[in-house]
């Protein structure tokens, strides 16, 4: 197989060279363009911040209608209204995915849903034109029919693979600045200040160094101040990060909320145990470097080495056994 039997018919090689160089520039001069272009990303945390004080200060004071607020004119509300998506058993189980991923806002779920079922049609349709229109790829029957319905998969999966990526690199984040924050928790309760303000003074000391965990300090204060039952709001703060260190600071939350007990010293042995659980960790990654190592050491190493080494040699025998 040809370089040319790859290219689509019509085209030649300069036409992919020029296509290439053009989509070549656009993307530099869109990186360029974002990473000049300036983002005020506090700001837009402080207006969804509002927003969700908004958000709780009216469901507070105004009954709940769920399907009221469903409706809207746009195309992806009225797909997944019309099939009922959001009414579905799995509707409750995307919107916790969701939020453990940052994705808080009301259109959310419904954008999931829409791409979930969109992006499936999307793909095997261009997989379909790609493969059996423009016959761009010499794969045979099987090859292609396997090619399109490969594509259709990939399009099913790739919303909650992208999902479940953004939801382990929140958690990631939050679990690495969290002992930063437990300090700075235990020095707001020694001060004096109560649980709602000891959140809010970390999260706004923390806004620039770790944005996620500011994020839900923020969102936890809040609900702190407007739901009647405090247990919920540190509860839906566990839910919404899902780790074990999270859990547990909630649960000595609490407790002293609960007991009275002491929480600077609590919060400092939790400090103390993610530090620990963190350095942990990053033996584990060191100690598992030479094991990682050792397959491309053997493939991309070795060989050279010996052809340097040994190659001479081999060339010199080569030519005194020619020569006898």
């Amino acid at each position: 197989m040809t370089l040319e039997d790859l290219i689509p018919p019509g085209m030649s090689i300069e036409d992919l060279l020029v296509l290439m160089s053009g989509f070549s520039v656009l993307v530099s001069v869109v990186a360029v363009w974002f990473a000049l272009l300036h983002r005020d990303v506090s700001g837009k945390r402080a207006d969804m911040i509002a927003a969700q004080r908004r958000d709780l200060r009216a469901g507070m004071m105004t009954p709940r209608r769920r399907d009221a607020q469903l409706q809207s004119l746009t195309m992806m509300h009225k797909v997944v209204d019309k099939l009922k998506l959001l009414r579905s058993t799995q509707a409750k189980k995307v919107s916790a995915k969701l939020m453990q991923a940052g994705w808080r806002s009301k259109d959310a779920v419904v954008r999931f849903f829409f791409f979930k079922l969109a992006l499936p049609f999307a793909f095997g349709g261009v997989a379909t034109f790609l493969l059996y229109g423009l016959e761009a790829y010499n794969l045979g029957p099987a090859g292609r029919a396997a090619a399109a319905l490969g594509a259709v998969v990939a399009g099913a999966y790739l919303p909650d693979i992208i999902v479940k990526n953004a939801a382990d690199k929140r958690r990631a984040a939050i679990q690495k600045s969290l002992p930063d924050a437990l300090d700075l928790m235990v020095i707001c309760s020694e001060a004096g200040l109560s649980l709602d303000a000891t959140l809010t003074r970390v999260s706004q000391e923390m806004e620039k160094t770790a944005p996620e965990l500011s994020d839900e300090f923020s969102l936890t204060g809040l609900e702190l101040g407007f739901l009647p039952d405090r247990r919920v709001a540190l509860q839906n703060l566990a839910d919404r990060t899902d780790l074990i260190v999270i859990r547990g600071v909630v649960g000595t939350l609490l407790q002293a909320e609960r007991y009275g007990t002491p929480l600077a010293h609590s919060l400092r042995v939790l400090s103390a145990e993610s530090r620990e659980e963190r350095a942990m960790k990053a033996e584990e990654k060191a100690a598992r470097l030479p094991a990682l190592l050792t397959v491309p050491m053997i493939i991309f190493i070795l060989p050279p080495l010996f052809i340097v080494l040994i190659g001479p040699a081999i060339l010199r025998t080569i030519d005194a056994l020619s020569g006898m």
